[in-house]
């Protein structure tokens, strides 16, 4: 069995101490008299449950509240070290790792790790040796780790624990054999939605309550939050975006399709509109670069420093992208979306070229209340994003 600590038992009182962590992890120190407005729930109840989490060591006191009435009523807050949470971001070839504690702060990261992410046992064998590593090289408590949750790209259903894209060799469960291999409980997510989640929570998120993220990457993501809840659909699927069928053109898609989105509007497309475009004879800066000049980052250097020829191609895909992100927003109405992912990296030459797309082709009235804008977060979304979801299924 996983070696999960208990976080605050069973029944209504552990629902209560639960609602109280929420409330630190939300809102920071307080008081019981206003734990108890803001929970709604009577004082000697907040008294008993705020007793027995110090007891448990998971929250501490933080001396007393400044008042000019009175006796000074004592502070009470989240110990930050009182859980932590593990998330491994799996990427083509490689993972991040980052460890997180109840309070929300990155406390080790490992980015960029080597590992032969195959669908085989051998590879998932690696992965939870790697895991492993990670965990045990780091100073904490381990048996305070509550959670551990891998995000994966493609068809994930969390419900039922099951990837559909990778590692998908087993009848059991990838949840059960990830878990049964590390002796922490495991979640499984799809790497977009928990990119949005880590947006939601600590990025460019400012009070809304729809979002739409965009994950323009090598391949086209979607990340739908509708009234501060992911959405997953019925299978855990929703947000296939990139595999819409939007063009008449015969390139092929990873998905084994023509003409879906991301063959015109993705990292994948960006790389291949630049060397088809080089390679026919027009200039750029890249001709003068050493190693592989066609990589998503060496184009996107590039566009930075202002190489016409790849700034006109990040624009064309930007202005492909708008068309389908006006579409969205016809849609569902939200009040923002977000441009994430590694495309994020040309800044305003994507961002406004995707603007000037929802403007022509979404409604005036639908889009005037959305706002548009890029990640805040980055690369670091992902990782963040999945340890905060594991933060999040302990605590609901």
């Amino acid at each position: 069995m996983p070696n999960t600590f208990n976080l605050c038992g069973e029944g209504k009182n552990a629902t209560f101490k639960k609602d109280i962590i929420k409330y630190f992890v939300t809102n920071g120190n307080s008081t019981i008299q206003e734990l108890a407005k803001d929970i709604s729930l009577s004082i000697p109840t907040v008294t008993k449950a705020v007793s027995e989490l110090l007891e448990l060591g998971y929250i501490e006191e933080y001396g007393k509240q400044e008042t000019n009435e009175g006796r000074r009523p004592i502070l009470y807050g989240l110990n930050p070290d009182s859980g932590f949470f593990v998330g491994v971001e799996i990427k083509v070839g490689f993972i991040n790792l980052g460890l997180m504690n109840f309070r929300g702060d990155l406390v080790e990261l490992d980015d960029n790790v080597p590992c032969h992410t195959e669908n085989t046992m051998e590879s998932v064998d690696e992965l939870c040796r790697l895991v492993k590593q990670f965990i045990d090289k780091s100073e904490i408590d381990k048996s305070r780790i509550q959670e551990v949750m891998f995000c994966i790209s493609g068809r994930v259903n969390s419900s039922s624990g099951y990837s559909h894209t990778i590692y998908n060799f087993s009848e059991q469960p990838l949840t059960r054999l990830l878990s049964d291999r590390l002796g922490y409980q495991v979640d499984i997510e799809n790497d977009t939605r928990a990119f949005a989640y880590g947006e939601y929570i600590k990025g460019v998120v400012r009070g809304e309550r729809d979002v739409l993220f965009i994950n323009a990457s090598w391949g086209l993501g979607l990340g739908i939050i509708i009234d501060g809840e992911l959405y997953r659909g019925k299978s855990g699927f929703a947000g296939e975006f990139g595999h819409t069928h939007m063009f008449d053109n015969d390139i092929l898609c990873h998905c084994g399709k023509k003409g879906c989105l991301e063959t015109e509007a993705s990292g994948s497309a960006l790389q291949r509109i630049v060397r088809n475009r080089i390679e026919e004879g027009e200039s750029s800066f890249l001709t003068n670069h050493t190693g592989d000049i066609y990589s998503l980052e060496s184009i996107l250097d590039a566009i930075n420093d202002e190489d016409p020829l790849c700034i006109d191609v990040v624009e064309h895909v930007g202005l492909r992208l708008g068309e389908s992100v006006a579409n969205l927003i016809n849609l569902f109405n939200p009040e923002l979306v977000v441009i994430g992912g590694v495309l994020s990296r040309a800044g305003e030459f994507l961002l406004q070229a995707v603007s000037a797309s929802v403007r022509k082709y979404s409604l005036s009235i639908v889009n005037r209340d959305t706002r548009l804008c890029l990640s805040k977060l980055n690369e670091r979304g992902g990782i963040i994003g999945t340890c905060l979801l594991a933060r999040k299924i302990v605590l609901d």
